[in-house]
């Protein structure tokens, strides 16, 4: 597994030079939240489809 400094390195240097800081916070969110949802399904901390369309439907 790739630390999250390299993610983050990784990314930032693909995004053109015109980048700006709000571009490279959004692609560090992202990281976060890809991550943060890869351990929380290794935990078993997921819902089924059913469920999902439930919560869904209360939006």
């Amino acid at each position: 597994m790739e630390t999250l400094k390299h993610d983050a390195i990784n990314v930032i240097s693909k995004l053109p030079e015109s980048a700006n800081i709000d571009d490279i916070m959004y692609e560090l969110y992202v990281i976060d939240k890809v991550r943060k949802g890869k351990e929380a399904t290794v935990r078993g901390e997921t819902i089924s489809i059913e469920e999902l369309r439930r919560e869904m439907q209360s939006w």
